[in-house]
């Protein structure tokens, strides 16, 4: 059984994001980057499902330019046996991602596919689900609980009313949650054995897909800032405020 793993290199987490002067975007030139945080938990399980003995290899890929080497490079210091970048120095949204991961999909042909919730930087939330379409594979989003048994998937999920529990089978695309797992600390050694490791680069347009955006981002503005708060003495100063000032009661 071989898993493949879909990582995204995103601004780390712990960066205060800012916005570039002509409005166009983010700003990324000197910023640090990671891994985007719910792939960890990818990363994570396709690891654990190996050292359960229920994969025999894990596969890591990223869309991007030489840089993003950075984040395949973690992704095997956690513990993925090789990767696979697809170089290209445009970015790509959601459409053009799950259209180059089912080209990927099929030369590798792997049983399962992980990919985080949702990457952290465009918050779109929609990856998984197009290549599980574009595939014509059961999904499972926002898995909290993942379980295999003779190539039956058992997903727990957290749903408004509650938990929500699913079957299916392999093969399948599943977007996991934070809860599913914790992510283990890349050590030095595991860094250095992680160099050592095959990482096989792909050209875009070998491919032969459509990547031409069809979304056209108009501007990009931060939030206002949130304006001071006031103290009162009391609940009918309070009431007052609300009512004459505010005008919410």
């Amino acid at each position: 059984m071989k898993v493949l793993v879909a990582v995204k290199r995103v601004v780390d987490y712990k960066v205060q994001i800012r916005v570039k002067s002509d409005n166009s975007g983010v700003e990324t030139q000197n910023v640090k980057m990671s891994v985007n945080p719910p792939d960890e938990n990818a990363i994570e399980e396709a690891v654990k499902l190996k050292e359960q003995g229920l994969v025999n290899e894990t596969v890591a890929v990223t869309i991007g330019d030489d840089k993003s080497q950075d984040v395949l490079r973690t992704s095997m210091a956690m513990g993925i046996d090789r990767s696979i970048l697809v170089k290209t120095s445009i970015s790509l949204e959601p459409l053009a991602v799950a259209k180059t991961l089912a080209k990927i999909i099929e030369k590798e042909n792997p049983d399962l596919v992980l990919l985080g919730k949702q990457a952290i930087d465009d918050d779109s939330n929609q990856t998984g689900q197009i290549l599980s379409a574009l595939l014509n594979w059961p999904q499972g989003c926002f898995i909290s609980e993942l379980k295999i048994e003779d190539k039956k998937l058992f997903i727990s999920r957290e749903i408004d009313e509650g938990i929500e529990k699913l079957e299916t089978s392999i093969p399948a695309v599943l977007t996991c949650d934070l809860r599913l797992n914790t992510p283990r600390f890349a050590s030095l050694p595991n860094i250095m054995k992680a160099k050592k490791k095959p990482l096989d680069v792909i050209e875009i347009d070998t491919l032969g897909i459509d990547i031409e955006s069809k979304i056209k981002v108009l501007n990009v503005v931060e939030p206002p800032k949130r304006e001071a708060g006031i103290m009162v003495n009391d609940v009918k100063e309070l009431v007052q405020k609300l009512k004459y000032e505010a005008k919410v009661i």
